[in-house]
């Protein structure tokens, strides 16, 4: 679920992978392959596959460096929310979304009476991941997870989903010759990882398969059982586009800092489409400070940071959900000029040097970066947006 097209790095995220039984032995990682897929073999039968489906699995596994070179080089992103945004919320995909939502309306209507998942927030994933399965990866899935599961760099996250595959061969819903998807084995339409798959998988089109490669129904309705696992709530948004004065405490806003949709009224906050819900808390979010968008997100936008965890990803793909529901473009603003890669690694150098835990020097303006911006801004008087310029660098 996690392949993204062209340019666009992904980060891992299991969220929700069915539990498998891994033994001591299981953290085994490197030395001679042949031996690390004989050890895979045996732990697949002790948890119950047959010898003959972990054989026809493994049979011709193999490293693949171009998997390696991936994981390595896994990017972050340094594209502000405008910039992404501006480019994956495109008019094709805004065309495309809304024809296969008329398309394939009973499958949606389906997924929302068995799962509570409204249409646009699946299409939005949909053409997100693989541009409505138009680009689903050619990493041989096998090869890639056996590659990260020898690998000793995260093996406890790829052994079970290499498991989870040969599970998949048995039950004749992987082929290891021919399936192929993303570098980090993602499999399909809407990029899930096999024991996502084995788990919260629906055949969605009554041929007795799951497919998320071919068969839309099945990629739908899979999501949709996936999102509400995630803990999506039905009938509730998840995001919704306002305005707010300048007088706003912006020390107050920022994921993770809740208010009742009544308190954000009472601020000054405004709906630019319809109403505040008054009842629901909500965190208001200024991806590139005040005086760029503004949005309210709910409780369901946490069901995106499950999915992947970049906030710009996320926030653009609630966003197209919003826009495939109905939402006008977003009122972009005039944000104030943000900081280059070499000023924002000085920044986050500097940021270390006053005791803040900002992560890696990596230039990129992740959760932890944004909330040490918010304190010093606050601390030096100056508007606490969490939204970085030259002016607070030169400030610190």
């Amino acid at each position: 679920m996690l392949y993204l097209p062209a340019a666009i790095s992904a980060c891992v995220v299991l969220a929700g992978s069915l539990a498998l039984a891994v033994p001591a032995a299981a953290a085994q990682c490197g030395g001679n392959f042949a031996s690390f897929l004989a050890g895979v073999k045996n732990e697949a039968v002790a948890n119950g596959a047959s010898a003959r489906a972990a054989d026809r699995t493994l049979a011709n596994a193999r490293i693949d460096r171009k998997v390696l070179s991936r994981d390595r080089a896994q990017g972050v992103f340094k594209q502000t929310f405008l910039q992404f945004s501006k480019r994956s919320v495109s008019s094709y995909r805004l065309k495309n979304g809304a024809a296969n939502m008329r398309k394939y309306g009973k499958v949606f209507a389906r997924a929302e009476r068995d799962y509570g998942v409204p249409a646009p927030v699946i299409t939005a994933f949909w053409a997100l991941e693989t541009d409505f399965g138009a680009v689903q990866g050619d990493f041989n899935t096998v090869n890639a997870l056996a590659t990260l599961a020898h690998d000793c760099r995260r093996p406890h996250l790829f052994r079970p989903q290499l498991l989870a595959a040969i599970r998949m061969v048995e039950r004749g819903d992987l082929e290891p010759a021919r399936t192929t998807g993303a570098w980090a084995g993602e499999i399909g339409q809407v990029q899930m990882l096999p024991a996502d798959i084995i788990e919260f998988g629906v055949d969605g089109d009554g041929d007795g398969r799951v497919s998320l490669k071919r068969s839309s129904p099945d990629a739908i309705l899979t999501a949709a059982h996936f999102i509400q696992n995630l803990g999506w709530r039905r009938g509730e948004p998840w995001m919704q586009e306002v305005t707010v004065p300048a007088n706003l405490p912006w020390h107050e806003t920022g994921l993770g800092k809740t208010k009742r949709g009544s308190d954000w009224a009472r601020l000054g906050v405004k709906a630019r489409q319809g109403k505040i819900p008054p009842g629901l808390e909500a965190s208001l979010v200024l991806m590139q400070g005040r005086k760029g968008p503004a949005f309210l997100v709910f409780r369901n936008f946490n069901v995106y940071l499950e999915w992947n965890q970049s906030l710009v990803y996320t926030m653009s793909a609630a966003y197209l959900a919003t826009r495939l529901g109905g939402a006008s473009r977003y009122n972009a603003g005039a944000p104030e000029a943000g900081l280059s890669d070499g000023q924002m690694k000085q920044l986050q150098r500097k940021l270390k040097a006053r005791g803040y835990d900002v992560g890696k020097v990596d230039g990129i303006l992740g959760a932890k970066t944004r909330e040490a911006v918010q304190s010093e801004q606050q601390r030096l008087g100056l508007p606490a947006d969490a939204w970085p310029t030259p002016a607070l660098l030169s400030r610190l």
